[in-house]
């Protein structure tokens, strides 16, 4: 269990440089975690991104770019077998950030 973790942190480190380097500076893309999954098979990457009308074409370019990705941590990390990558919007990650203006709201008003 402990491998797996650390494994999807280090994609996820990868994937926040190969965006930084890779991406266009009209967004900020925010990687926020990695899944692994089918004996670390296949791997989805959770990003956000900022400002929030950039998501869809954010996702359009993480899915394109994805061999590039493939062959980015095939250079910059000792893993053995290289997962198939996917790209995915993290909505957990905009519902909490929603929740947390809903309550902020609140308690404006309250206030």
């Amino acid at each position: 269990m402990y491998h797996d973790e650390r494994l999807a942190e280090q994609i996820r480190e990868l994937a926040a440089e190969f965006i930084s380097r890779e991406a266009s500076k009209q967004s900020l893309i925010t990687v926020t975690s990695v899944r692994l999954y089918d004996d670390n098979r296949n791997a989805t990457v959770f990003f956000t991104a900022y400002p929030e009308s950039h998501e869809k074409t954010a996702l359009e370019f993480l899915k394109r770019k994805r061999p590039d990705f493939k062959e980015y941590v095939k250079r910059n990390a000792p893993i053995g077998r290289i997962p198939f990558f996917d790209f995915e919007i993290d909505l957990g990650e905009k519902n909490r950030q929603r929740i947390e203006e809903l309550s902020q709201e609140d308690k404006k008003d309250e206030g």
